[in-house]
């Protein structure tokens, strides 16, 4: 499998990325995760709506904790055609404890902990960690990439006025 090396940091320290470089005009790949109850969860699932995948290192840190909430505020301003996926290596009975814990319920929490499917294919599986880096997809209704951010440093959070922004060029897509 392909690796990337300093990509992302942590703390400053170089790490480096499992699978492919994916990029804006990409069709984004099949994955599988898992939902809080254990079930499989295929991307393909959600063909036809604007996804916007969010991938965090863990929901028990500060700033995914941090990230996924203002995430959450966010999607229930996007309306019907837009699903947010957070996406962490985090087991989805931690996950749902984090959702209830927080009153999270307008993004859909999904863990990746089983075969580390979406991390893999969307390259953004930490070789070193085994954890997911911090970054952000925007999909099309038709599966074509048309935004990723990658946080270099793991310890920042994400360009959320650009990201919102693309989310809602492609919502306005009909």
């Amino acid at each position: 499998m392909q690796e990337r090396s300093n990509v992302v940091r942590f703390k400053g320290q170089p790490l480096t990325l499992v699978g492919p470089e994916i990029k804006a005009g990409d069709r984004a790949p099949e994955f599988t995760v898992v939902d809080h109850a254990l079930n499989p969860v295929n991307f393909s699932t959600f063909k036809g709506k604007v996804c916007v995948l969010v991938s965090v290192p863990s929901l028990d840190t500060s700033v995914c904790d941090l990230e996924a909430r203002k995430f959450n505020e966010q999607a229930a301003t996007l309306g019907d055609e837009v699903k947010v996926l957070v996406i962490s290596m985090d087991l989805p009975f931690a996950q749902k404890r984090w959702c209830g814990a927080n009153n999270v319920a307008n993004v859909l929490t999904l863990s990746d902990y089983r075969d580390a499917s979406f991390g893999k294919a969307l390259g953004v599986l930490i070789k070193e960690l085994r954890l997911l880096a911090r970054t952000i997809f925007v999909v099309d209704r038709d599966g074509i990439v048309q935004y990723c951010q990658i946080v270099h440093e793991m310890t920042h959070e994400p360009d959320y006025p650009a990201v919102l922004d693309a989310v809602r060029k492609q919502a306005s897509k009909q």
